[in-house]
């Protein structure tokens, strides 16, 4: 089978959200260790949104940036799909791909270890626009 560029910056996302589900995991048990609290112990149906005020915020930033992962790059998964299906899954289409993954990556970095808004935004933003691009670029690939 043939590879396609713009398929390994998707797989790379996949597996960076995964090693954010981890690192956030380990970090809220960790952190409900030190508050006393029991998985066990919970009410039935519980949820971390019941506990996350009492968790302290570099705990839900992990978790707040792990959503996000869950959120916008949805919209890169169908993009990404139709450039690969279409035939476009290479040259610019793959480079802003990565671009996107690679200013998603560091997003979540940021935002689960410093967190300072403005540069939380600005990194959204860059990805956003890749993210236009490759939108754009696949509606011109599939109507023209």
């Amino acid at each position: 089978m043939e590879k396609i560029p713009i398929l390994a910056p998707a797989a790379v996302l996949v597996l960076w959200s995964l090693v954010m589900l981890l690192w956030m995991s380990t970090t809220r048990f960790i952190a409900f260790a030190k508050a006393g609290l029991k998985v066990s112990e919970a009410e039935p149906g519980s949820r971390y949104v019941d506990v996350e005020p009492t968790m302290p915020a570099k705990v839900n930033w992990k978790s707040h940036n792990y959503t996000h992962l869950m959120e916008q790059p949805t919209i890169f998964y169908a993009v990404v799909a139709i450039l690969a299906l279409a035939g476009t899954g290479s040259g610019i289409n793959a480079g802003f791909a990565w671009a996107y993954v690679g200013i998603r990556v560091v997003h979540s970095i940021w935002q689960a270890t410093v967190n300072i808004i403005s540069i939380r935004i600005t990194l959204f933003t860059l990805s956003t626009l890749c993210l236009w691009v490759l939108a754009i670029n696949a509606v011109r690939t599939t109507l023209l």
